[in-house]
């Protein structure tokens, strides 16, 4: 089990994760690209899949890319200056700060890079499992949010696999909070509704 000593300069780093998940490189790709406002794009959403459906490749990796390196750089930092505990809750607060950030009234995307980012900091195995997760739920259903869901859900299981265990509850959490943040996309797949991953 990781030790949580929280002292101040462990609470400055918590809190400097969450500014710093906060950060929505989803919008700030779009802008930078003249792809428009992406609150007014597909499905609303910050995250890449959204900026997928602008039809701009490079824009959708860069934001996925830098959605997950937020929540790495995040745990990478608070480990090297404060340990494994804090860490975890840098990487926790990253998640949070992606899906509530104050630069945009806490109204934020889904965490599902981010999520896969600061699993391969935390542990490389473990994030390596869950994004091939992904990968195969992407290959066989092509709907990026079913993914999502299905690697969420599993990544307990590989941290208790991989010997991962003090991963267990935090990943438990961030699980639970993915599948929160996609329940309209949960009653538009029972509704076969939900789009295919590139769809406008």
């Amino acid at each position: 089990m990781p030790v949580f000593d929280l002292t101040l300069f462990s609470l400055v780093l918590i809190v400097a994760a969450y500014l710093l998940g906060s950060v929505p490189f989803g919008m700030v790709m779009a802008r930078i690209m003249g792809l428009g406002n992406l609150r007014d794009i597909g499905s609303g959403n910050i995250g890449a899949t959204n900026v997928l459906r602008t039809g701009n490749k490079k824009a959708a990796f860069l934001t996925l890319v830098c959605d997950a390196g937020k929540g790495a750089v995040a745990v990478l930092i608070a480990r090297a200056l404060a340990g494994e505990g804090t860490a975890q809750l840098a990487g926790l607060a990253a998640f949070l700060g992606h899906l509530f950030p104050i630069w945009l009234g806490f109204k934020g995307g889904k965490g599902v890079a981010t999520f896969l980012g600061l699993l391969l900091a935390l542990s490389f195995p473990v994030g390596l499992a869950a994004c091939a997760s992904w990968l195969v739920a992407a290959v066989l259903l092509r709907i990026s949010s079913a993914s999502a869901l299905a690697a969420a859900l599993v990544t307990p299981l590989w941290c208790w696999t991989l010997g991962y265990s003090q991963g267990i509850a935090l990943t438990g959490v961030l699980g639970l909070l993915i599948w929160w943040g996609h329940r309209a996309n949960i009653k538009r797949l029972a509704a076969g509704t939900e789009p295919k991953i590139g769809q406008k």
